[in-house]
């Protein structure tokens, strides 16, 4: 069920920390001759022992390469990483990844499962101290520079102080860096000089409540939003439903749209939607990437999407 709701932008206190196919009857696959042999029958190419050292192998051991190929002065590079707590529901690891440069890695670890839908309820339990604490400390031991917590609803589910406590839980914990992503949300409109927005989510009213509520604190005004009421499977809505979401809620005096909930995938259509409405398009696990990203001194990796385009790395 799909909720839109327009109103007034909310008061509030600024301060923040941080169709069916005929199935066609199929036909023998045909192989390419050259598929069907092996390396040893292709025509004109030698075999044995004294082949394969010519071709740099070792004989008797296929596909190794020599190791005295390898030159003495090569040098291992340098690999930075970073942490990110995901809900245990949480299926778009690969979305995470795109963000991320080549020479850094992503270590991910998850909050522990609670059998509930997606609701205030389930929002509450992955913000719990004692979660959030254990998870922290899992991912200490590759030593990341920065850990974020790739969480919508449960960062913004207990308000702005709610976000703030769990900031401060998480640096108690052990990590060198924290970022949630209502925090870095936050911190990324006023990046991009916004303070009113349309929403889209895919939750239930009572989940887009709080989000609203959590906005409002922080003096953004919220011109529309539009609520998907899914209570599971989340990952699962397609690239054409939220881009019909997005149009559907943007209005001329909308700032800015933002996408709401790591579990929605959103990475392929954010420059092309900006291109389209002319004005920003924020995400969830963008805003999160973004954050923990500049804390490590890095650039997120996109091209066309305003928020990595104008902002600048910054170090730890």
């Amino acid at each position: 069920m799909r909720t839109e709701r327009t109103g007034p932008e909310p008061q509030g206190d600024p301060e923040h920390t941080n169709q069916t196919v005929p199935v066609r009857q199929s036909e023998p696959e045909t192989v390419p001759e050259a598929a069907e042999r092996t390396p040893e029958q292709m025509p004109g190419q030698s075999t044995g022992p004294k082949a394969e050292e010519a071709n740099g192998r070792t004989p008797g051991r296929a596909n190794v390469p020599n190791v005295v190929e390898l030159s003495a002065a090569t040098v291992t590079p340098w690999q930075d990483g970073v942490g990110v707590i995901a809900p245990y529901d949480f299926a778009l690891d690969r979305e995470l990844w795109r963000w991320t440069p080549d020479d850094v890695s992503l270590h991910v670890t998850r909050l522990p499962y609670v059998h509930v839908p997606v609701t205030v309820d389930q929002a509450a339990a992955l913000s719990k101290g004692k979660a959030v604490t254990r998870a922290v400390k899992a991912l200490m031991a590759p030593e990341p520079l920065a850990v974020g917590y790739a969480c919508a609803s449960g960062s913004f589910v207990h308000g702005a102080e709610g976000e703030r406590e769990l900031h401060r839980t998480m640096l108690a914990a052990g990590a060198p860096w924290a970022a949630t992503t209502s925090g870095a949300l936050i911190d990324a409109l006023r990046v991009l000089d916004t303070d009113r927005i349309a929403v889209v989510t895919p939750y239930v009213d009572s989940v887009t409540d709080r989000l609203l509520d959590y906005l409002a604190e922080h003096d953004i005004g919220v011109t529309s939003s539009v609520g998907l009421g899914l209570l599971s499977h989340i990952w699962k809505v397609t690239y054409a439903e939220v881009a019909h979401a997005v149009h559907e809620v943007d209005r001329p005096d909308a700032q800015a749209v933002y996408i709401s909930c790591t579990n929605v995938l959103t990475y392929d259509i954010i420059a092309p939607l900006e291109r389209e409405l002319g004005k920003p398009v924020i995400a969830a696990n963008q805003v999160t990437m973004w954050a923990v990203m500049r804390a490590a001194g890095r650039r997120a990796v996109a091209h066309g999407q305003s928020l990595i385009d104008v902002a600048a790395p910054s170090a730890v």
